[in-house]
């Protein structure tokens, strides 16, 4: 491909998972799969959370946020890889490049503040389960969410910006099956170590942040839990913790797995595979451990699918 500079209509050429022919179709089936799967489980989770006034709490009020952004996650990434695969064509736009990295920060972000604000509730929940209903109230659980989205909007702007003021004048192929801004750094031929510095930071705050409030409400819960002298208080304790807990450890887990595996490994195409486990695999799993051990949740779903049966 001819070089050239972005500064008229142009496009970008997503590689995605694979060039081999004979394994399009089995990947276009799996990725669709695991879409329809992950849409149609998210939302059973806010009908669920909706339709039954027992489920009218915090807790679940974040969780249908949550599903909400797991929705918007997935939907970013994996329509426009359906597309491509089927059409055998790899190109996305200029606009529709940076549109794709406004949206995938937007919701990886909220689902890391959600998660956080979701580990600070249980926190309020076991330690100060009296103040609970005072604390925890309509209102501050309101603008939790709307804090949470404000933010992620702003990183998400943050990402855009930084991407929209590269210049591109050499092969615009990307290794990946989205637009991501470090793999648009190793194209870009102006100098991107203020870019990379600016990337770092935010990764430090809009990332490093919240994992701390979630190891910080999950210590005292624990130095709370273990001050409770029945074994059946501390599983009862627990247990309310570990739905959420699953779900950080596989959002967080699967995010490091593929910043390592990167590190490590040489090829780009690994790590557009492994980007597969926390942008496809992480949202489709999630109402899957909400549901799975949560009798609040499996009696709405139940009543949802007997009525449509």
């Amino acid at each position: 491909m001819e070089p050239q500079n972005l500064t008229g209509v142009s496009e970008f050429l997503l590689l995605g998972l694979s060039e081999d022919p004979e394994l399009q179709p089995f990947l276009f089936v799996l990725l669709l799969s695991m879409y329809l799967i992950s849409v149609a489980g998210n939302l059973l989770i806010i009908l669920a959370v909706t339709s039954d006034s027992h489920l009218h709490t915090p807790m679940y009020f974040f969780l249908s946020n949550l599903s909400l952004a797991d929705i918007g996650f997935i939907s970013t990434t994996v329509p426009k890889m359906l597309v491509n695969i089927q059409t055998q064509n790899k190109s996305i736009t200029y606009a529709g490049c940076l549109t794709q990295v406004s949206f995938f920060y937007l919701f990886i972000c909220l689902e890391s503040l959600l998660l956080s604000v979701m580990a600070y509730d249980r926190f309020v929940a076991i330690c100060h389960p009296l103040h609970y209903t005072v604390i925890m109230n309509s209102h501050l659980c309101g603008l939790l969410v709307l804090l949470s989205f404000f933010i992620s909007l702003l990183d998400s702007q943050l990402h855009r910006s930084m991407v929209s003021h590269l210049t591109f004048c050499t092969d615009v192929e990307i290794p990946h099956f989205f637009c991501d801004p470090p793999q648009l750094f190793n194209l870009a031929c102006s100098d991107t170590s203020i870019n990379i510095i600016l990337l770092y930071c935010m990764a430090a705050i809009f990332g490093g942040v919240p994992i701390s409030g979630i190891i910080f409400s999950y210590t005292r819960i624990a130095l709370s839990v273990l001050r409770v002298s029945s074994s059946g208080g501390k599983y009862k304790a627990f247990s309310t913790c570990a739905s959420h807990l699953s779900v950080v450890c596989l959002f967080y887990g699967t995010g490091l797995g593929v910043y390592l595996s990167s590190a490590v490994s040489s090829s780009l195409r690994k790590g557009a595979v492994a980007s597969v486990m926390y942008t496809v695999v992480t949202p489709m799993l999630n109402p899957f451990f909400y549901s799975l051990r949560n009798r609040d949740i499996k009696r709405p779903l139940q009543k949802i699918l007997s009525r449509k049966a």
